[in-house]
Formats: C-alpha cells, sequence, structure tokens
C-alpha cells in the first residue's frame, strides 16, 4: 500500500491543514465572486471559446457519474475501486473549476431572463448551488486530505456531509446550465 494511505500517528484532525484548506477555498472563492461581480468580460464580442458552459456542464456530469459509482463502490466495501472513483469525480470537478474560471473572465455572467417564468425556481436553485458550492470546496478538499492520509475514521464522518453537497453542486450545475441554454 502506497506510503500516503498509510495509517497515521493521530487520528485527530490536524488543525493547520483545515485552516490552509479554508485558506485556499476562500481565496477561491473570492476570486470567483471577483470575476463574477468587478471583472469586466474580456470577450465582449462573445466569440472565444463559446464551447466552454457546455463543457462545464458535461464535466460536472461526469463527476455526477463518478460520485454515484464511489457511493455504489465504498457501499460494497470495494475500497480500490471507491477511490479511484472520487479521484475521478475529483478530477472532473478540478477541470471544471478551472474551465468555469475561464470561462467568467471570458465571458462574465449568463443573464437567465427575470420574464422568464421558470425565474422565481431558477434563481432558488442557482443561489442554492452558489452557496453550497462555496461549502463543497472546503469539505471536499478536508475530506480528501483526510482519506489521502490515512484518518479514515474522521473521513467516513465528514464524508457523509460531503457526498450529498457534493452532489447536489454537480447536479444543479448541470440543470443551470440546461436552463440558460433553453433560454438562449
Amino acid at each position: 500500500m502506497p506510503a500516503a494511505f498509510t495509517a497515521p500517528t493521530s487520528s485527530r484532525l490536524p488543525v493547520g491543514a483545515v485552516v490552509a484548506i479554508v485558506a485556499v477555498s476562500a481565496a477561491a472563492s473570492a476570486l470567483i465572486c471577483w470575476l463574477v461581480y468587478f471583472h469586466a468580460p474580456t470577450d465582449i464580442a462573445g466569440t472565444h471559446l463559446l464551447f466552454l458552459p457546455a463543457t462545464n456542464a458535461l464535466l460536472n456530469a461526469l463527476s455526477t457519474v463518478a460520485l454515484l459509482i464511489g457511493f455504489y463502490f465504498v457501499r460494497a466495501r470495494q475500497i480500490a475501486k471507491h477511490r479511484a472513483a472520487m479521484l475521478t469525480a475529483f478530477f472532473f470537478s478540478s477541470i471544471f473549476l478551472v474551465s468555469y474560471l475561464v470561462n467568467f473572465t471570458l465571458h462574465g455572467e449568463t443573464r437567465f431572463p427575470r420574464d422568464n417564468p421558470l425565474w422565481p425556481f431558477y434563481w432558488k436553485l442557482l443561489a442554492s448551488h452558489i452557496v453550497l458550492s462555496v461549502v463543497a470546496l472546503p469539505v471536499i478538499l478536508i475530506t480528501f486530505f483526510l482519506a489521502l492520509t490515512g484518518r479514515f475514521a474522521l473521513h467516513r464522518r465528514i464524508a457523509r456531509w460531503t457526498f450529498p453537497i457534493w452532489l447536489y453542486v454537480s447536479v444543479t450545475g448541470v440543470v443551470v446550465y440546461a436552463m440558460q441554454a433553453a433560454c438562449r
């Protein structure tokens, strides 16, 4: 078994690592907030990398599938397959985050028409998606850190919260994209 997966000397949550993860997550959230509310899009004409929103939805969908497969494997006690599925979900979500940042840098925010009859549902869905995505980032990173450092008891306890939040954010990301695409 690789050294990264051996049992640590302590099963306690390392406060320094958690603080670092929360700081990195806060910086990422601040960057996204800046891109959404203060940064002027660089591709005003909207002619570059127009495939990014659809790519982001695809990456969220692939992350969702990997999460569900990982859940199946952990329930079946197939830990190596669970680990592979979760690393795959993490990979897709990481690529999504990079692609999402590039898309926002280029194109800015996609507006949903307020006169659309689905607006009340859309903004509530989007708000819950945004809030939970801000929560999800540090929770996912902490959950991964615990698994990779062999703190499996803590990993299991936190993963019970991480999984539904991450799954919700991935699924609602696809739904938000589909609703935006239907209005274009």
